[in-house]
């Protein structure tokens, strides 16, 4: 298709619908997340294995969101999206009927393989449809769907789950599938060029072992037995080695499942190296703040996500304007200022106490998001204006894969940091603890034991002194004793291990601030680009950035 043709008349009804799709498949992504207590109380199932029907559809997606850059150039984009929406809508059929787990599991992994190509197709076809003077603002738009879909996800399962069953979260965007899959196959057609590549089976299998066992491992760094357990290092060891392989693999090859030669581009390679700081940054916020106000304040997971949603809401709004003031000024200003109030509101967010109110929370935690808002789409969006056409799905499929992988390290070292902070910080306190707890023990039985001695000398029967001593030796392993010193135990380390766990998340916030400094500093080297052998005169981009601002 000509792409000037294209372009001057954009295919605005397909990229709705495709936002649409975009939009529920996103919402997916976090919509279970308050709702497995339900499901493990449905199914009768421990947390560890409830657990996999995030994880399954994180690895899934993370497994096959390499591989769309192959999909989006070996296949026409109608018969991609009809195909990755049905696989989509399918899984999403047997989720909200599922008689058992393993079914509700295999649903959910079936749900992961449609939804995983959505994200890049959309994004690839907006590039093509739209000329390079108007791209930061229809960017601002995806990312408004990109962002406030999986940011409303927890809030909204929160209210469903307490108000209906988990099969309404699913049976709500069964139909709205359906609907958006009918209109599809009449509406939809194909803008996008497609050439015969051959699929090389080990780069999918490399592919699938690198990113896959990346993944698995520092999402698996956070449990129990943290970065000692053979699951954790031995599946990251594993993913490591079969994803240098991989890399090696795709440089040599004509052409590769996904090319690494979108690096040979500055600002491309540069917008990857900033968007996974700032993703790192962003999900250490996302993951200590419901810590802090679940496991020190006693706030509920719906408390949490509704401390969390200004926020996602304000950078969800954010995104068209701030796509706006891109194409009128590029990505440095709006980087250089959005990360400065992103470290600033990072360093008020690491000086929390255990009396911290909800409202400073709320309002450190949205200025936060607000700064973020202004770092995430410009410089994706510059980066992706410098690589040529056909290498788009490539740059696209490569930002997506980062910032799952950047996230999951993100939050793996973040709780890493936290945990051994705080154990630190607890150092002592368990034999403070004991002290204390032995003492007042040893108080008690004095008394209970006096009271006795006293008793029994006004009945007349005095006791003698090993009388004494064997009673007070009953005492100690009387199960009111026993209670009362765990009741005193517990009452007096809690304080003193809830001081540790905020130390310890202030930490992990200090740090992420200095990561953040490191993007800040990145970000004066940022460049406008546009993107080769596409000429853009001074004119057109006046009457653009006219057109953008009226409408």
């Amino acid at each position: 298709m000509d792409m000037e043709q294209l372009q001057k008349k954009p295919p605005y009804a397909m990229i709705v619908l495709m936002f649409i799709g975009a939009f529920v498949a996103l919402l997916n992504n976090t919509l279970l997340n308050v709702a497995l207590p339900s499901i493990m109380k449905d199914f009768d199932v421990d947390a560890s294995t409830v657990q996999w029907l995030t994880t399954g559809y994180m690895l899934v997606s993370g497994v096959l969101v390499p591989a769309s850059a192959f999909f989006i150039t070996r296949i026409k984009n109608r018969t991609l999206f009809i195909t990755a929406l049905s696989i989509f809508t399918i899984g999403t059929a047997l989720a909200a009927y599922a008689p058992t787990f393993s079914i509700l599991l295999t649903a959910r992994m079936v749900q992961a393989a449609g939804a995983a190509v959505l994200g890049p197709l959309l994004m690839n076809i907006m590039l093509v449809s739209f000329p390079i003077a108007k791209r930061g603002a229809v960017m601002g738009i995806f990312g408004l769907v990109m962002i406030t879909a999986p940011a409303i996800g927890p809030t909204l399962s929160g209210w469903i789950v307490e108000t209906w069953t988990w099969h309404v979260l699913f049976e709500m965007i069964l139909p709205l599938s359906i609907t958006i899959l009918i209109i599809a196959i009449f509406k939809f057609r194909n803008i996008m060029d497609t050439r015969k590549v051959k699929l090389s089976y080990t780069s999918l299998v490399l592919s699938t072992i690198g990113f896959g066992g990346l993944l698995y491992g520092f999402s698996s760094a956070s449990g129990e037995d943290g970065w000692g357990a053979v699951d954790v290092w031995g599946t990251i060891t594993i993913g490591a080695i079969a994803l240098i392989i991989f890399v090696i693999m795709q440089l040599k090859m004509k052409d590769p499942m996904l090319n690494f030669g979108v690096y040979k581009y500055p600002m491309f390679a540069l917008a990857s190296i900033i968007s996974i700081v700032v993703a790192m940054a962003m999900f250490s916020g996302m993951i200590l703040t419901p810590i802090y106000l679940q496991n020190i304040r006693g706030f509920t997971p719906l408390d949490s996500g509704l401390l969390m949603l200004p926020g996602a809401v304000i950078m969800g709004l954010m995104s068209p304007i701030t796509g706006k003031l891109f194409d009128k000024f590029g990505p440095k200003i709006l980087a250089i200022t959005g990360l400065t109030i992103v470290t600033i509101s990072t360093y008020f967010l690491s000086q929390l106490t255990t009396e911290t109110t909800y409202t400073y929370l709320m309002l450190a935690y949205t200025v936060r998001m607000f700064g973020m808002s202004m770092v995430m789409m410009p410089i994706m969006t510059n980066g992706l204006n410098q690589l040529p056409m056909q290498l788009n799905p490539h740059g696209t499929a490569m930002n997506n894969t980062l910032q799952q992988i950047s996230g999951a390290i993100g939050s793996a070292v973040m709780i890493t940091i936290m945990t051994t902070r705080t154990k630190s910080e607890a150092s002592g306190v368990e034999d403070e603890v004991k002290g204390q707890v032995a003492a007042k023990v040893k108080e008690r039985i004095s008394e209970q034991v006096t009271q006795k001695a006293t008793e029994s000398a006004q009945a007349g029967t005095p006791m003698s002194k090993s009388e004494l001593a064997a009673y007070g030796k009953q005492l100690a392993e009387d199960p009111s004793i026993l209670k009362y010193a765990k009741e005193l135990g517990q009452s007096l380390s809690k304080p003193l291990v809830d001081k540790a766990m905020v130390e310890g998340i202030n930490f992990s916030f200090l740090i992420a601030m200095f990561i953040t400094i490191a993007a800040l500093i990145l970000a004066f080297f940022l460049k406008r680009v546009q993107v080769p052998g596409q000429k853009v005169s001074k004119k057109a981009m006046k009457e653009a950035e006219n057109e953008i601002t009226e409408s």
